[in-house]
């Protein structure tokens, strides 16, 4: 093996490693508390069960998925590898895996992610061995990415429960992605007509929220893990009037 394949080996290895003692300490804690039977798709034998979520860039997801984690710390979010450089605020291991090109395409070779694509100029990736172990275990699993890698985890995985998160309008889209502070005016303009493309994927989704009020849209997303999410389904009435704003030209 070169050093490119040895080197690739070890990072996995490594972060697999990492990931494996709280893996066994969420399925630990789990099992001492009793497990009770949960709404919602219910898979067979005592399975997790797997939420995808994804949103344009600037709607929130993050922070959505976050406050929804720290409402139900039984939940636990998979950790996506990507080739993006960290943000001044971010720590591998705990938002991102963070990985050379190269060590992603090995990763992609060895069959090692459940979904990955390419999203603006980066590739996200989901480990495969890590999701299959928590929901093996009984945990329940939130996955954080784009409709691409969403699309391709339904096909893998068809029970898995999936949301898009819209935000209420184009301007507080646009609005968001400028108070990040992160992106130049060109990035900016290049993310909103992308989230346009992005938005368009939403029916393919089972719910659908809202990010209008954040504690509303937190408090729809926990309803819909507690398996109560009817009234959130994509193909609500009330949702229609927005989607035709959002993807309208212009």
């Amino acid at each position: 093996m070169g050093q490119t394949g040895a080197a690739v080996e070890n990072i996995a290895d490594t972060k697999a490693a990492d990931t494996s003692a709280a893996d066994a300490k969420a399925a630990n804690t789990e099992a001492a508390g009793g497990k009770t039977a949960r709404p919602g798709r219910e898979a067979s034998h005592g399975r997790g069960r797997l939420f995808v979520i994804s949103a344009p860039s600037g709607a929130g997801k993050t922070s959505l998925v976050k406050a929804l984690l720290e409402l139900n710390p039984a939940l636990r979010v998979s950790i996506s590898y990507t080739t993006r450089k960290p943000r001044p605020h971010e720590v591998d291991g705990r938002e991102y895996y963070f990985v050379s090109p190269q060590e992603f395409r090995d990763l992609v070779e060895r069959g090692a992610f459940l979904e990955h694509a390419q999203v603006f100029d980066n590739y996200y990736g989901t480990g495969r061995e890590t999701v299959e172990r928590l929901l093996a275990a009984g945990t329940d699993v939130v996955l954080e990415i784009d409709w691409q890698g969403a699309r391709q985890v339904r096909a893998a995985l068809p029970e898995c429960i999936t949301i898009f998160i819209l935000p209420p309008s184009r301007d507080a889209l646009k609005d968001r992605l400028t108070q990040r502070r992160t992106d130049s005016a060109e990035v900016i303009a290049r993310r909103l007509e992308d989230a346009v493309d992005d938005m368009s994927h939403a029916s393919e989704f089972d719910y659908v929220v809202v990010n209008d009020r954040f504690d509303r849209a937190v408090a729809d997303l926990a309803t819909i893990v507690a398996g109560r999410g009817e009234a959130l389904r994509k193909d609500r009435e009330s949702l229609r009037p927005l989607l035709r704003a959002l993807l309208a030209a212009g």
